[in-house]
């Protein structure tokens, strides 16, 4: 008895321990809803430890017995409901509600039954894999697939095959006849230790999805710009390179730099706020306007750039104009009725074997050239015949 005793100390221990660690994810990250219904699953389950602690000691074995198997069943629950929020495939709550009262009528109902038989262990066990194949399904039909879904989807199912095997196992090992003489069975300490395993690894599993979403959260927020809401220039750099690398070779795609016209006039004019909504619209409408595998950003101030892959320079061309003919057209709050901003263009095709540098040097001699002829024009950058590397690549760009 001793030694299970020994294991359910350390399974309520550990349990806390991921209570706590769910909670501050949960203050920490998007996963705050999910962390804190998974918090409350190993709040909830850790009663168990308690409930078959006391049981063998307790006049109502029979309260002490069912609370148990409810308090494991309940976090159970509660972990499909928090796995439902955080790989957006929720539990139906009636339907779940229904199998948690279902299932401890049912253990109610068998509680009399001897321990060690097949009868008893099919029906006290098979709500446990149920609930969890269930959890493991929330990962199956969800659209997340990354390395860590796929480990935790692994364990649920280990933790799903346990629950089975559990069947046979308390047959063979012997369970005891009664729910007291569980605790001092050769059963109860198989069951805790590798329930404790379990634990431990789909706990850390769970963290593990939860803390790679905290990490991609911070890294999608160090390349984003606030303001306009396009990549920023690290953002927009790093999303070319994998494009670049997997490029046509016949067409490697088209860059489009533009400049907002005389936009130091709007912030002097109209005052900063204005000059804010100038970048917002503007970056809605580059957003609206480019296709959907189209990358763009805003690399500073009022310089933005749009990377078309697979894109010829007329296509190209095209885009640009239609985007300029809409922000001329475009009436902005904080401007007055008859004040119109404009931009300025520089389009430029990448060619085979092309660094992104020279490209950008060609867009943006373009650029300066549109400007040069007015401004709220677009021009297109010569296609060079053939390339020559330079020496040291350094980024292209006005500061």
């Amino acid at each position: 008895m001793g030694g299970a005793i020994s294991l359910l100390a350390v399974n309520f221990i550990v349990a806390q321990i991921f209570v706590v660690a769910f909670l501050v994810v949960a203050a920490k990250s998007r996963s705050g809803r999910p962390a804190i219904w998974i918090a409350a699953c190993f709040a909830v389950a850790s009663l168990a430890a308690v409930f078959e602690a006391v049981l063998p000691f307790s006049p109502f074995p029979r309260l002490f017995a069912i609370a148990a198997f409810a308090s494991v069943l309940g976090g159970f629950s509660l972990l499909r409901v928090g796995l439902g929020l955080l790989y957006q495939v929720p539990a139906r709550p009636a339907l779940l509600a229904a199998f948690f009262i279902g299932s401890v009528i049912v253990d109610l109902l068998i509680y009399d039954l001897p321990r060690g038989t097949l009868q008893h262990a099919f029906f006290y066990q098979m709500p446990f894999f149920l609930i969890q194949a269930w959890s493991a399904s929330a990962i199956v039909r969800s659209r997340r697939k990354n390395y860590a879904d796929r480990i935790l989807l692994w364990l649920l199912m280990l933790s799903a095959a346990y629950y089975l095997a559990k069947i046979y196992a308390a047959v063979a090992a012997g369970a005891g006849r009664t729910a007291a003489d569980y605790v001092s069975s050769p059963f109860a300490l198989i069951s805790q230790a590798l329930g404790a395993m379990l634990i431990v690894g789909t706990g850390l599993a769970m963290l593990g999805v939860m803390v790679k979403d905290i990490i991609d959260d911070a890294r999608a927020s160090s390349e984003i710009d606030a303001l306009s809401g396009l990549y920023n220039r690290r953002g927009f750099m790093e999303r070319l390179a994998p494009m670049l690398e997997r490029r046509g070779a016949e067409n490697p795609g088209a860059l489009i730099l533009t400049d907002l016209d005389h936009f130091k006039q709007v912030n002097d004019s109209y005052g900063h706020h204005a000059g804010d909504e100038v970048i917002r619209r503007f970056s809605c409408l580059l957003h609206d306007l480019m296709p959907s595998r189209a990358v763009a950003g805003r690399l500073g101030g009022e310089e933005f750039a749009v990377f078309l892959p697979l894109t010829s320079l007329s296509e190209a061309r095209v885009l640009a104009h239609g985007i300029r003919a809409a922000m001329a057209s475009m009436q902005i709050d904080g401007l007055p009725d008859n004040a119109t901003v404009t931009a300025s263009f520089g389009v430029a095709t990448v060619v085979v074997n092309e660094p992104l540098e020279l490209a950008m040097r060609r867009a943006d001699k373009a650029l300066y050239a549109a400007k040069a002829a007015g401004r709220n024009r677009v021009e297109c950058a010569e296609t060079p015949t053939h390339v020559v590397k330079p020496a040291v690549p350094h980024w292209v760009g006005r500061s």
